[in-house]
């Protein structure tokens, strides 16, 4: 295993669900509401902070494992959901040797932080069961909102350049379709979620590995 906390920084207040989650949360329920009528409903969380987004989908019935690089998010998620099978780690890991292969994977907001975005890509892949189901959200860039956003003088706060252990990666459709392609998945599409759609918040791309 890396040093993961040197790959982490991201801080965790409390094991509670933040103001994305009321956007993407609805999106990927959807998604999974579809995938659990064929699947066994075990799914892995790769990225998955503080377990927020974990505890609430075992509420909906879901066996939850996942890892992220942030001692002090697993700390409050094992304290919080000791429900969940949580554990510090990170996509620079074999995952799939440590904890087998799923159905369904997800990875909200995730990509846009890693700096080997094709390692986590690859991890993503292994970590799917043959015809499993990739769920993947990350913030929406598209030109109209790219251009609102510079018409508005709100491109510094949306890039985050003097944030530390922020965003580092900033991924459109094309990008992050190449990313997963490039990694075995296949039958991806993308939702845009959180206000109009051509000034998403974020998007979900939804992909499968080959059966």
């Amino acid at each position: 295993m890396k040093a993961t906390e040197a790959i982490a920084g991201y801080r965790y207040e409390d094991a509670e669900v933040n103001a994305s989650h009321g956007y993407l949360l609805p999106a990927v329920r959807a998604e999974l509401a579809r995938i659990g009528k064929d699947k066994s409903r075990r799914l892995f969380d790769l990225g998955c902070g503080n377990g927020s987004v974990g505890a609430e989908l075992f509420r909906d019935g879901w066996q939850i494992t996942g890892v992220d690089p942030s001692s002090e998010g697993i700390a409050q998620a094992k304290s919080r959901h000791p429900e969940l099978r949580l554990e510090t780690g990170s996509a620079y890991d074999d995952l799939a040797a440590l904890y087998g292969r799923f159905p369904v994977v997800v990875s909200l907001e995730v990509v846009e932080h890693v700096y080997a975005p094709r390692d986590y890509a690859r991890t993503l892949a292994d970590l799917l069961e043959p015809g499993g189901t990739a769920i993947i959200s990350t913030p929406y860039h598209g030109y109209v909102k790219n251009l609102a956003m510079a018409v508005t003088g709100t491109l510094d706060a949306h890039f985050t350049a003097l944030w530390d252990h922020r965003h580092i990666k900033f991924w459109s459709f094309r990008t992050l379709s190449q990313l997963l392609a490039e990694a075995g998945l296949t039958d991806i599409r993308f939702l845009r979620v959180g206000r109009i759609p051509i000034l998403a918040k974020s998007m979900i791309a939804v992909a499968r590995k080959p059966g």
